[in-house]
């Protein structure tokens, strides 16, 4: 009897645990399905980022929390890249944009990979396309000689830079084909294609089209007025 019994709690236990083994399987397999799911609407249908500056002020805030429609304009087709990670330089991916559907217009704010350094994102609003020609006349936009009425530009804080020239003044410049001008809203504190150029269709990642949280970076507290605000 005692033999019996034996092998009856034996028999259980390795039950027992091949239950745990399969549980952690699934488990496992549950985790990584995740984690795969995150990165394919993360890279594919929607991103989210945190504003760090004020060249988009009064549109964005320091610490105003965005969601990224990376699906506006088309196809983010992944590519062979380097990249930064923990501070090294390692191989990985980025895509580009194949612009399949939803033409780039002027006044969308979009994300995209800086050209000067493609590690980096960063967030504008576009002012000028293919075949436009941008000029700034103490400070008035005009597009293909008409001044452009917009509501959003503002001027305020210090002055990027120590030249007014290529802020208050500028162009007048034509837009290459495939290729967008770029412009933030704050014009004395964005570092934009008049310093850098125009942009590469190719390189844009998305369009940003809502606050979804916001907090006053510093103070910490947070801004429930900005909850769910679109962004036009």
């Amino acid at each position: 009897m005692k033999v019996r019994e034996t092998r009856e709690q034996g028999g259980a236990h390795v039950k027992a645990k091949k239950d745990k083994k399969a549980q952690f399987k699934e488990t496992a397999q549950a985790v990584v399905f995740a984690i795969i799911l995150a990165l394919v609407i993360r890279t594919f249908v929607v991103q989210a980022f945190k504003i760090p500056s004020g060249s988009m002020e009064d549109t964005l805030l320091v610490g105003d929390h965005i969601l990224v429609s990376k699906f506006a304009y088309g196809l983010q087709v992944p590519r062979p890249a380097m990249i930064t990670f923990l501070g090294m330089r390692v191989p990985f991916f980025e895509t580009r944009l194949v612009n399949l559907w939803g033409s780039v217009k002027r006044g969308d704010i979009i994300v995209f990979r800086f050209p000067g350094d493609r590690s980096k994102d960063y967030i504008k609003r576009v002012i000028g396309l293919p075949g436009d020609t941008v000029e700034v006349r103490d400070r008035a936009v005009f597009i293909n000689g008409v001044e452009h009425k917009e509501l959003y530009g503002v001027h305020k804080g210090a002055r990027y830079g120590n030249s007014s020239a290529e802020s208050d003044n500028f162009g007048p410049y034509v837009v290459p084909e495939g290729r967008i001008f770029a412009m933030g809203d704050n014009r004395e504190r964005s570092y934009d294609s008049r310093f850098w150029g125009p942009l590469p269709i190719k390189d844009i990642k998305g369009r940003a089209f809502i606050i979804y949280f916001s907090w006053k970076t510093g103070s910490h507290w947070i801004r429930p007025g900005r909850f769910l605000k679109t962004l036009h």
